[in-house]
């Protein structure tokens, strides 16, 4: 590294005390779009965001398991003919 300090701020981001909890509901509400501004302050000073990036790729699987679930339901309905 250069010495310039962004590989402090991200050690100091990583050590960030946020449960993981927290970090899937901020997560799920930013899959909706919703959030208040206060809310979102308090996030970003308190989520890890090694926890973010890991809740937002679990987040993101699901969604698509979702969506091939709801897709093969509906065709198996026969809905869809």
């Amino acid at each position: 590294m250069s010495g310039d300090g962004r590989g402090s701020g991200l050690r100091e981001a990583a050590q960030r005390k946020g449960s993981f909890a927290q970090t899937l509901r901020a997560v799920a509400w930013s899959f909706f779009g919703v959030r208040k501004g206060s809310e979102y302050e308090k996030d970003v000073s308190q989520l890890n965001p090694v926890h973010v990036v890991i809740a937002g790729v679990i987040g993101a699987a699901l969604f698509i398991i979702v969506l091939l679930l709801l897709v093969n339901w509906v065709l198996a309905t026969g809905v869809a003919k």
